[in-house]
């Protein structure tokens, strides 16, 4: 018996020794994929519908990072950025607003290009109920007070092209107010226009057609200048390297497809 009790002892010490001796294994984490990041992307109104397909096309490039867009008129955009609102990259459709934000130092040093090019051009509703032509025809029916146009507010970089056009036809604004109504942005333009709210409407090529409108004429290069839509990563941003990333994205072949299907020519 206490031979037994003299093995059971030295078993269990045998055993304890054992356990002792032995180092425990950490526990092993599986690796991330990559960690969640949100991205706000202020961008000009006319590219809502493209944007938001691009947008859609990258959650299969890079699912970790959600794009988080928001659209208004450039200047509007950039008071907001002005006034502090949280952006990583933002879009306009003119180089005065991204000209202004990279003197103040809210861009991104080398990360500005130019990444599209868009029209400007005279729509009307469906039918053409006025007759219109052209913008020659315009500048007359606006002087003789016969026409009521659409046209951007002054702070919206379609209006200022509007207004470059009125100078070059050398027509006077406040003369001809009466034939004049006016947006916040290019897609409250549109909206009068395909609502035959008046006779025509000075917007971007790329509206009209995802509006469905027709047009009767494009502004020349010496009428308005190019309209070129420039794109930054914000000094700001708490994620420079994946904004960079869907910067670069902007101007792969499958976003340049999806640009040039209504209207834009790419640029970078």
């Amino acid at each position: 018996m206490k031979k037994f009790v003299s093995l059971l002892l030295a078993m269990a010490m045998a055993a304890s020794l054992a356990a002792c001796g032995q180092k425990e294994e950490p526990a092993l984490e599986e690796a991330p994929e990559g960690e969640a990041v949100e991205l706000t992307v202020f961008a000009a109104a006319s590219m809502t519908e493209t944007l938001d397909e691009i947008i859609t096309l990258y959650q299969s490039v890079a699912p970790q990072v959600t794009i988080v867009p928001s659209y208004a008129s450039s200047g509007d955009l950039l008071k907001q950025i002005q006034e502090g609102a949280v952006c990583d990259l933002f879009i306009s459709a003119a180089p005065k607003q991204m000209d202004t934000l990279e003197q103040e130092g809210g861009v991104l040093e080398g990360t500005r290009r130019d990444l599209l090019e868009n029209k400007v051009t005279l729509a009307v509703p469906e039918g053409n109920p006025a007759g219109i032509e052209s913008f020659d025809q315009l500048a007359q029916l606006l002087q003789s007070g016969d026409v009521l146009l659409a046209m951007g507010n002054s702070d919206v970089p379609v209006g200022q092209y509007t207004q470059k056009i009125f100078a070059y036809y050398g027509i006077d604004e406040a003369a001809v107010s009466g034939c004049l109504t006016y947006g916040s942005d290019v897609k409250e333009v549109t909206t009068q226009v395909s609502e035959n709210a008046v006779d025509c409407g000075v917007i971007y090529a790329t509206d009209a057609f995802s509006a469905g409108l027709a047009t009767v004429d494009e502004a020349t290069a010496e009428m308005c200048g190019q309209v070129i839509y420039p794109a930054a990563v914000l000094a700001q941003s708490q994620h420079s390297d994946e904004a960079k990333a869907f910067l670069d994205y902007l101007s792969s072949d499958d976003a340049k497809a999806v640009f040039e299907s209504v209207g834009f020519t790419p640029l970078g």
